[in-house]
């Protein structure tokens, strides 16, 4: 075998690797992003009074209201995007809360494209828009169980004789 030959079933097999291991990215940044988000919840749920003082400086209406639904929309909503049940729905209101934190928190330090671009905030946004829980993830498992639904030209098809 030459060297051409050998570099090519490097490659290939290299590429076999990468296909079996595809869902290995979107994996880790949803259990990254949902464990940052059941952490900053919970750590928001057990300071509430110094959240709300902290929403109130920031000049957010009903920060008596706010601050806890934020919260608990990152607790409840992380852990779903942690084990990767109802992702996509489970993104929603997080994105939410982080287009609420650029406007607010974040609005001083976005001056351009490039400094929103930087901020961890607009990266959770662009994660969590991506894709849903992925192949492993408890909506996978589900899936998987839930019957195919028949196509109804199967349903309405004469049975052959």
């Amino acid at each position: 075998m030459g060297l051409g030959e050998r570099l090519g079933w490097v490659r290939q097999k290299v590429a076999a690797l990468g296909a079996r291991l595809d869902f290995l990215p979107l994996l880790l940044a949803r259990v990254t992003v949902g464990w940052v988000f059941v952490n900053s919840g919970w750590g928001k749920l057990h300071h509430l009074d110094k959240v709300v003082e902290y929403f109130r400086d920031l000049g957010i209406p009903a920060a008596d209201l706010q601050a806890p639904i934020a919260a608990g929309t990152e607790l409840v909503a992380g852990a779903a995007l942690l084990f990767g049940l109802l992702t996509r729905a489970a993104s929603l209101p997080l994105i939410v809360v982080m287009l609420v934190a650029l406007g607010t928190a974040k609005r001083d330090d976005i001056e351009s494209a490039n400094a929103l671009f930087g901020l961890i905030e607009f990266a959770y946004i662009v994660l969590l828009a991506v894709r849903g829980g992925g192949k492993l993830s408890l909506d996978a498992a589900i899936s998987a169980r839930m019957p195919t639904p028949s196509t109804p030209a199967a349903i309405s098809a004469p049975a052959s004789a």
